[in-house]
């Protein structure tokens, strides 16, 4: 599906890094119920110029892609919907909201969608009102209502290893997707499922990358 009147400013703050980016309106393979605007492969006809590769290093769109841990994720959700209805849910380093719409299309009483990117909170409210559902967007996790906890692929920066902890002292529930660490030894999460899937505009990924492994922790 073609890009919308809705999501043009979205767009906009794709081209500040890629002149000719362009989003699409697109389903998911493993939760076709969910339609995200993502980067459009096809957009890109011509290599980047180094300035353009510079820029997308410096200041990546992760927004833009779906990353392989949130669809699992998403798709965890949207087939345990006991885990989450009626629930406050809080999404943390949300991306695109995949996690966050998927929660709020299984019956979670509230959906809040964090993440520290300008460019991403766009995106979620974009993404939001494209499956129709409603979820609040926040730069910071609140601090208080806390009933569970979703995070997908915030552990390819280590330094975050040190947020589960704090999840876990903060909420009832916890459920993390995660696959960049092959064997995680976190105190009170306990492997549930692992699952393939890619990042979608594929990235070819290295293969230990599409193994996802989804944790729970707290009131399980």
């Amino acid at each position: 599906m073609p890009i919308d009147e809705l999501a043009t400013a979205l767009e906009k703050r794709l081209q500040e890094t890629l002149p000719n980016g362009r989003l699409i309106a697109t389903r998911l393979s493993l939760a076709p119920e969910i339609q995200l605007y993502l980067f459009d492969p096809q957009s890109m006809e011509v290599p980047l110029t180094h300035d353009q590769a510079q820029a997308v290093v410096a200041e990546p769109a992760y927004w833009c892609f779906c990353w392989a841990s949130g669809q699992v994720l998403a798709r965890y959700l949207l087939d345990h919907p006991e885990l989450v209805k009626g629930k406050t849910l809080i999404d943390v380093g949300s991306g695109s909201g995949v996690v966050a719409i998927a929660a709020a299309m299984a019956g979670a009483g509230k959906v809040i969608a964090v993440d520290i990117d300008p460019a991403s909170r766009h995106a979620i409210e974009v993404n939001a009102d494209l499956n129709q559902v409603r979820v609040e967007v926040r730069e910071a996790m609140p601090v208080k209502g806390l009933e569970i906890i979703t995070a997908a692929d915030i552990l390819y920066d280590r330094d975050n290893l040190t947020l589960l902890s704090e999840f876990r002292d903060k909420a009832e529930r916890v459920v993390l997707a995660d696959s960049r660490i092959r064997n995680l030894q976190a105190d009170g999460y306990n492997l549930v499922t692992t699952k393939e899937a890619t990042t979608w505009p594929d990235l070819n990924e290295f293969e230990e990358f599409n193994q996802v492994r989804i944790y729970l922790a707290g009131n399980v």
